[in-house]
């Protein structure tokens, strides 16, 4: 058996590190080979190439890596019309994972959408791509299955992979034990892409200058996802006089270490929501891009968690989350998706959490009852599971068939 997997960015090496890990464990001789990331690797796929720092936003940045994606697609190409794996599975990264499903239906082999695009949520459009090139939407979140198949498309959920991680999740005790002291920690989370922490940075740091301002014993840590991350954020607290830390690798320590969090809007959210941490989300982007989301955006929440424990997906009014909005109380993780500085707001929530114990832990009551309802493990394995059973279906079919005899078409059993 072989199976073609490609990722693009790093939660998607993540999730597909486990997906290997059990489909290796199931069918030890499986060769799993594709696209992905050093997680990836180590859990056993053979990569043709390391692309999980791939992603990118706006037509702009795509342009500009356009050989990049050209190259990688025709090497897929190849592959798939020389080594004919028996199913290519995508993780995320819709863009250039919509080019790759094309070019394996060409070849006629199965494609599976492992974590698809949120297309509910931005692209409604895109759904009859969904249908075309994808046989089997293996679903994330609880609501999209019902979606999916009233769209028309082949859908099972299984679960949010990252919890499969959370729950292997072993933190670094000594660095705990090193980093705790008593006055209160913000850990701040400033996305995984370089994009995300360039353009939102910035108005974290504004927010915490409003926060210590108001409470002048606050710490605050940064928490990076790489190297090249960390030093963008100490240039640009260069001549701050914040008492404020810059770590890499750390975020699930620093997330157990805070009081609360400020946060760019992403699938840490799930980590936040894992670890009941009050956290303000904040997703900033330029005035032209801010303008063209309202013509695409679908539903009112961008972060995950906020969709999962809203009781209306799909609400009329589509304006993003307003703290002076009558439920405003009831979204577990206030967010600004925005084109302007929002960091007095973002403070104010900080603020709130660190100086009113009854609100802080209200707030984290909540998360946990929604963590409980929606946090459970096994999705690395019911996909792994599901993969695994429709190719073996499809190969005993394909036997079937080869064994029945050729009674050749209607005219000519006539003619015999």
């Amino acid at each position: 058996m072989k199976i073609f997997i490609s990722v693009g960015e790093p939660s998607g090496d993540l999730h597909g590190a486990n997906l290997v890990r059990h489909l290796r464990r199931q069918r030890p001789k499986a060769k799993l080979v594709g696209y992905g990331g050093t997680r990836m690797a180590e859990a056993g796929c053979e990569l043709l190439e390391n692309t999980s720092d791939l992603a990118v936003m706006w037509l702009s940045r795509v342009i500009l890596r356009l050989g990049t994606f050209l190259r990688l697609l025709l090497r897929a190409n190849r592959y798939f019309r020389d080594e004919r794996p028996d199913a290519v599975v995508l993780i995320d990264f819709p863009g250039f994972n919509w080019w790759i499903a094309r070019r394996a239906k060409a070849h006629g082999i199965p494609v599976f959408y492992y974590g698809a695009p949120q297309i509910w949520a931005w692209a409604r459009w895109r759904v009859g791509k969904m249908r075309r090139l994808i046989d089997h939407v293996l679903c994330k979140l609880p609501f999209e299955e019902d979606w999916y198949r009233r769209q028309g498309c082949n859908a099972t959920y299984v679960g949010h992979p990252y919890f499969d991680e959370l729950r292997g999740q072993r933190l670094d005790e000594d660095f705990i034990a090193q980093h705790q002291a008593g006055s209160p920690l913000v850990a701040i989370l400033p996305g995984s892409r370089t994009q995300e922490v360039t353009g939102n940075f910035r108005w974290l740091l504004r927010a915490a200058e409003h926060t210590r301002a108001q409470v002048p014993a606050v710490r605050f840590a940064v928490a990076c996802y790489r190297e090249s991350h960390a030093r963008r954020v100490r240039k640009m607290l260069a001549g701050s006089d914040l008492p404020i830390e810059v770590f890499v690798r750390q975020t699930p320590e620093l997330i157990h270490l805070a009081s609360c969090c400020m946060a760019v809007s992403g699938s840490v959210s799930l980590e936040l929501l894992y670890h009941a941490k009050p956290t303000v989300i904040l997703y900033w982007v330029s005035r032209p891009a801010y303008f063209i989301q309202r013509f695409f955006r679908k539903v009112k929440y961008i972060t995950l968690v906020n969709l999962l424990s809203t009781e209306e997906l799909f609400p009329r009014d589509l304006r993003p989350y307003d703290p002076q909005q009558p439920d405003a109380a009831s979204v577990l993780m206030p967010e600004y998706l925005t084109c302007q500085d929002r960091s007095p707001q973002i403070a104010r929530h900080v603020v709130e959490w660190l100086t009113d114990p009854d609100q802080r832990d209200q707030r984290v009551a909540a998360l946990a009852a929604l963590r409980d309802r929606v946090g459970h493990g096994g999705a690395s394995q019911r996909a792994a599971d599901y993969l695994l059973g429709a190719l073996d279906q499809s190969y005993t079919q394909r036997h079937v068939d080869a064994a029945a005899p050729d009674t050749g078409s209607l005219p000519q059993r006539l003619a015999g």
